[in-house]
């Protein structure tokens, strides 16, 4: 038996553009959403935090999206996904909003959508790639999409995936198994553990501060939010990642997807003691 249903609007895309919104950057998003009231919420609340819609798709006679959530007593969370309106999202939709990839100092990348969709934008993007390779992939991802993708951040379960490695991941396995990708930088996210940042064979751990989470819903999109608001103002891919945990561990102190995730000003005060 469960406690009571909450529905907040979510997504890995969405949370990740109103991460980057909330935390002051311009924002536009790439997508599709259904003809139903899923996808009428979903759109106002990126609305709401002045992310750029034009280029978000309705779908018709195609429900939006859904995640179904559990999150237990620790906060910890398991997610299936239900993708509806965003399996019909293609490559040349992609190719429409050609100008505002071309136009953007980081394109942000999930793996909610087909993975030809995903192809294409990081073709497309001209400034800083990332992808987030979440859901985590049952095989490895393309070398041919990895060569076009500035950063990847993976979790330690997408990580291991993308490199076929069974075992824990520490600073040395990770450095050793990132020379299989041809990514740049690899960021991969640890949780409460922080994240290994890892660049020409170097890896570098970064640490969370330490907080007790309320539900850790969307703390992995608003890292990868953070990050690529940090890379936006200049930042080298270690600050961003420092940046990004904190940003984390903030979301993990409100529940939710969209609603925990924090302005630029609140981190700091969620963080607090």
């Amino acid at each position: 038996m469960g406690g009571d249903l909450r529905r907040y609007p979510g997504g890995k895309g969405a949370n990740q553009a109103v991460a980057a919104a909330r935390l002051g950057r311009r924002v536009a998003m790439i997508g599709r959403l259904g003809d139903d009231e899923g996808g009428a919420i979903l759109r106002a609340a990126l609305n709401a935090d002045a992310v750029d819609t034009s280029h978000l798709l309705t779908t018709d006679g195609v429900p939006n999206g859904v995640a179904l959530i559990s999150v237990d007593s620790g906060g910890d969370n398991a997610i299936v996904v239900s993708p509806g309106a965003n399996a019909r999202l293609s490559p040349a939709d992609v190719a429409a909003a050609g100008a505002t990839l071309a136009g953007a100092a980081v394109t942000l990348l999930q793996l909610e959508v087909p993975l030809e969709t995903v192809e294409a934008a990081a073709k497309i993007a001209s400034g800083t790639v990332i992808l987030n390779p979440a859901p985590a992939p049952t095989k490895p991802l393309p070398d041919a999409l990895l060569r076009n993708v500035d950063v990847l951040v993976p979790n330690q379960t997408e990580f291991a995936t993308l490199t076929g490695h069974d075992g824990p991941i520490d600073a040395v396995v990770a450095a050793e198994l990132a020379g299989l990708l041809p990514s740049p930088a690899i960021v991969i996210t640890l949780g409460a553990e922080g994240a290994l940042v890892v660049v020409n064979g170097v890896a570098t751990r970064v640490a969370a501060p330490v907080v007790e989470p309320v539900d850790t819903t969307a703390a992995g999109d608003s890292f990868c939010g953070a990050l690529a608001d940090a890379l936006v103002g200049g930042a080298s891919i270690l600050e961003a990642a420092q940046w990004a945990v904190r940003v984390g561990a903030a979301t993990t102190q409100r529940h939710g997807a969209q609603p925990s995730l924090p302005t630029r000003a609140e981190v700091e005060t969620l963080l607090r003691p």
